[in-house]
């Protein structure tokens, strides 16, 4: 009877959910919010019985929905546009979040509520919804406005604070403390599986994508992607870290593959309907005599997050160098929290760390803020407006003198080509170390499995040591010999630009001698010190290591172009990974017909504007039913509706009665277009 009872509970899940969002839409709210409202209609908290006969199973479907939701969230997280975005995101979402975290953990202790409390709601508030923010700006048609990429790419650099945030509260939830030591390896942990996962993942998913692509079957793909995602969701749950730090990570691994435009648009159904259980199961958990009872805290909470990430977000984007108008239209479009805020609650309360108001408080706050979130946006420039009339005319002073000030820094630092060079070769050291983090933190992990599984070893526990310290050292030395040749570059760079030959005269060469080999030396001390560290756990007895050591020399000697080649073939694969074209549009994609380029459109392309009658049978149609390029080759580039204009619209927009709408083509095919609008017309 389980199998029945489930099936029911699935059902009522799906047809409440249905019913909300179509009246949803109707009345132009977002559906997230219609799917809460679901599950609080049905939950066990709403009035006369709890509707719903098996919750466990439809926890385990939102805990699907999550791995799902966060692994579509990786897809549109692109590592192209985290290179892009520049100091505006990293300097916004930092002092955002620390900023957020601070008066969330103030606000918890003035309310009276225990630390862990407030460091939970700290973290809560820290957070902004990429979902909601994504959906406001599409559909207020400003998601290719220039402020709308600052704040894509403050979500980014949210996103990846927010993914250590929820892996140092996994080890909270886990430990039941943060001591300094725990959090220290929590992050080295934390580095390694990034490291790994994004790394590796760059160099072989791209190509097992391609291969399978080549086989063009829509059914194989998708099978792979969700098979990608499961797996790499069930490694990060081994080590102990949250499932929605796996999905997210391959998520944004495969968002760097040709396929992506065709892999969003297989999951997209499979998403909303997991990510639908999901908040549909959020709202289950809402207990309105909660929320009634501390509705001081929902307000005083509402207002810290639409004030203070407002402050934060518009002062970080101004401090990057961007002027007020477009620092007051980021801040006003970051201001209120999301699905990230729902898995730190949700992971407090599984772990019953939190109390149990914490978590109908963030959904309550998440609800109203992502309500204003569209107002928000459209009051930025009239607040711009008004602080623009009347700020003194000292604070106008200030804001020029500063950005020409920021803009002539800017461009002495792009012109450094030396200090851009070390910036680039200590990136790329960094990455290896992180490597080489990897490789010993997993050899340390599988040390007891070993002997677990091969307790008859030679030697023991110290064979198995050897064993473990001889492969980490082997798999690690394409590593090392990169990170030794970035050591001597960089010294013969330093060594060039501050020992000049003006001022050392005839003694030049001697003393970039002497810095460069500082440079290397120190660097390599440093390196053979963070090795013997990680080395700690598995290291044998001295004697059985000057062995070791002996014969890793001479590995090193007879392997060493080996280990290059091997090297250079994996930057040259990642390099590959980066450059390749996305197939179909790329990101967001939404142009279902695109065409092939049409030469001689280009050459002989004509522009006219048709008005749509209420009797036409365009009228109430989205653009890809028109299908007007496959019958006459014509594309609609703009309407104008009401005195907005909507350029380049995407395939689902509706054409409407009275739009007039821009159409492309030549003058036989525009031709065309009349015709066949005046012969189908009713």
């Amino acid at each position: 009877m389980h199998h029945i009872y489930f099936l029911q509970d699935l059902s009522l899940v799906m047809i409440v959910a249905g019913i909300v969002t179509i009246i949803f839409r109707q009345m132009k709210l977002p559906v997230v919010l219609g799917y809460i409202l679901a599950g609080l209609i049905i939950g066990p908290h709403t009035p006369p019985y709890s509707m719903i006969s098996d919750k466990t199973s439809i926890e385990t479907l939102s805990e699907l929905g999550v791995i799902l939701l966060m692994f579509s969230l990786g897809l549109e997280f692109s590592l192209r546009k985290l290179t892009e975005v520049g100091s505006t995101a990293v300097i916004a979402a930092t002092l955002e979040i620390l900023l957020m975290g601070w008066l969330g953990y103030e606000a918890g202790m003035l309310f009276g509520w225990t630390k862990v409390n407030a460091i939970f709601l700290g973290a809560i508030l820290s957070m902004s919804s990429t979902t909601i923010i994504i959906k406001a700006l599409d559909e207020l048609r400003l998601s290719k406005e220039r402020f709308a990429g600052l704040v894509f790419g403050i979500l980014i650099v949210e996103d990846i604070i927010g993914i250590i945030i929820l892996a140092l509260i996994s080890g909270f939830a886990v430990t039941g403390s943060l001591e300094p030591m725990q959090v220290g390896g929590t992050i080295v942990k934390l580095s390694a599986f990034l490291g790994v996962v994004l790394v590796v993942g760059l160099i072989f998913v791209p190509r097992l994508l391609d291969y399978v692509a080549k086989f063009k079957s829509n059914e194989m793909l998708l099978l792979t992607v969700v098979g990608l995602c499961f797996g790499v969701s069930l490694v990060a749950a081994k080590l102990e870290f949250s499932v929605a730090l796996g999905a997210f990570l391959i998520g944004a691994v495969i968002a760097e593959a040709r396929q992506i435009a065709k892999i969003e648009m297989l999951m997209h159904p499979v998403r909303d309907l997991f990510s639908a259980v999901f908040f549909v199961s959020i709202g289950m958990l809402i207990d309105p005599q909660q929320i009634i009872h501390y509705w001081m805290p929902i307000a005083v909470i509402t207002l810290l997050i639409i004030f203070g990430k407002i402050l934060a977000c518009s002062t970080g984007s101004f401090i990057a160098g961007n002027d007020l108008r477009t620092s007051m239209r980021v801040g006003m479009s970051l201001a209120q929290i999301g699905e990230f805020s729902f898995i730190i609650a949700g992971l407090g309360m599984a772990h019953k760390l939190t109390g149990d108001f914490i978590y109908p408080i963030a959904v309550a706050v998440s609800a109203i803020t992502t309500l204003l979130t569209p107002f928000l946006i459209k009051w930025s420039d009239p607040l711009t407006d008004w602080i623009d009339k009347h700020a003194p005319e000292s604070f106008h002073r200030y804001m020029d003198a500063y950005s020409r000030w920021l803009g002539t820094l800017s461009e002495r630092r792009r012109s450094n080509l030396g200090m851009n060079l070390l910036k680039k070769w200590g990136l790329q050291i960094g990455l290896n170390l992180v490597l080489i983090t990897a490789v010993f933190v997993g050899a340390a992990a599988l040390r007891r499995h070993v002997a677990e599984w091969w307790p008859n070893a030679p030697g023991g526990d110290n064979g198995v040591k050897a064993i473990l310290w001889l492969s980490a050292m082997l798999l690690s030395l394409p590593m090392f010999i990169a990170v030794f040749r970035k050591l001597q570059a960089a010294g013969m760079l330093v060594a060039e630009m501050s020992v000049t030959r003006a001022a050392a005269g005839q003694n030049t060469t001697a003393l970039r001698g002497i810095v460069s080999t500082t440079v290397v030396a120190a660097g390599s001390a440093a390196l053979t010190l963070l090795t013997l560290l990680l080395s700690s756990a598995i290291l044998p007895s001295r004697k059985l290591l000057l062995v070791l050591g002996l014969a890793l020399v001479v590995a090193v000697i007879l392997l060493r172009r080996a280990f290059v080649r091997v090297y250079a073939k994996a930057q040259i694969a990642l390099v590959e990974t980066f450059e390749q074209v996305p197939d179909g549009h790329g990101h967001h994609g939404h142009d279902e017909e695109a065409p092939a380029p049409l030469p001689a459109l280009l050459r002989n392309a004509q522009l006219l504007t048709v008005t749509i009658e209420p009797s036409s049978w365009v009228s109430g149609k989205a653009i890809s039913e028109l299908q007007l390029r496959t019958r006459t080759g014509v594309s609609i580039v703009g309407i104008e509706r009401a005195g907005q204009n909507i350029v380049n619209p995407g395939a689902d927009e509706e054409i409407l009665a009275g739009d007039q709408v821009l159409l492309l083509g030549t003058t036989e095919q525009l031709t065309a277009t009349e015709q066949l609008l005046q012969e189908l017309a009713v």
